[in-house]
């Protein structure tokens, strides 16, 4: 790798200041994409801001109508999160199922949310819960943050402090993991709530989408059977070794269905 500068701060606005004063700097969360990136070559930020010791950004709090989950929260600690268990117990089996332990326990919400890997699983419970992405300077809605393949609507020093979600009557998230790397070949997650329906699908496209169709159905039956029929249009999906776009169509389709059965059972 190349070399870097190491910045450790210990506020928000110190960790700004470093991208304001630096552009080649980067932040740093949990490491898990960044750093895999750097040992190849792919990217070579001047300076690394490691946002570790900023305790602002930790963290998971807890109303009748919401949570907030801090942006350097681990996977793991999300999934064992008694608050997010019991409020949007989707959202804790999203976070256990990413991964491995040990990409768990550093990689960050955060972290996968400004990375918008077009496979993560995050971007999926975010846009299908209609959660709120909280920066040092604006609140960002799930509908206006993810702009394409690891494009976000971020400005390039604004960071993430938090992430609201809406708890829900209901919600379920089904994944198509691709055995290796353990991402989502394709993630359906589905809720019902203040925002109505709402479905997301994750490893199908650029980056993380809403699937209108389903919304559609499920918003005039919120069961199984109304998945039945419902068209997936392959047009524009992803192409690869493991999977054709109409075979990530049909994935839509099912694991929106069982997700709804998950939901409502």
């Amino acid at each position: 790798m190349n070399e870097f500068t190491f910045h450790r701060p210990e506020s928000v606005a110190s960790a700004v200041n470093h991208l304001r004063t630096s552009p080649e700097a980067r932040f740093l969360a949990g490491g898990q994409s960044l750093l895999a990136a750097m040992k190849l070559g792919l990217a070579t930020p001047a300076e690394l801001v490691d946002l570790g010791r900023v305790r602002d950004l930790a963290g998971i709090t807890a109303d009748a109508n919401s949570l907030r989950i801090g942006a350097i929260t681990t996977h793991a600690a999300v999934a064992a999160s008694s608050e997010v268990g019991s409020r949007i117990p989707a959202l804790a089996q999203l976070a256990e199922g990413i991964g491995d332990p040990a990409v768990r326990s550093r990689g960050t919400i955060g972290g996968s949310l400004a990375n918008n890997d077009p496979a993560a699983c995050y971007p999926a419970g975010v846009l299908g819960l209609g959660a709120t992405i909280e920066t040092d300077r604006r609140k960002i809605a799930a509908d206006d943050f993810f702009r394409g393949l690891y494009e976000t609507a971020l400005e390039p020093d604004e960071v993430i402090v938090a992430v609201r979600f809406p708890v829900v009557q209901k919600a379920a998230w089904m994944k198509f993991k691709q055995p290796a790397s353990r991402f989502s070949l394709v993630g359906v997650f589905v809720s019902r709530g203040t925002q109505g329906v709402r479905v997301a699908a994750t490893g199908a496209k650029a980056c993380v989408f809403r699937v209108t169709a389903l919304e559609q159905a499920l918003t005039k039956d919120f069961s199984p059977k109304a998945c039945d029929g419902v068209k997936i249009s392959a047009e524009g999906l992803n192409r690869d070794l493991h999977a054709s776009p109409e075979y990530r169509a049909h994935l839509i389709g099912v694991l929106a269905k069982r997700a709804v059965e998950q939901a409502v059972g």
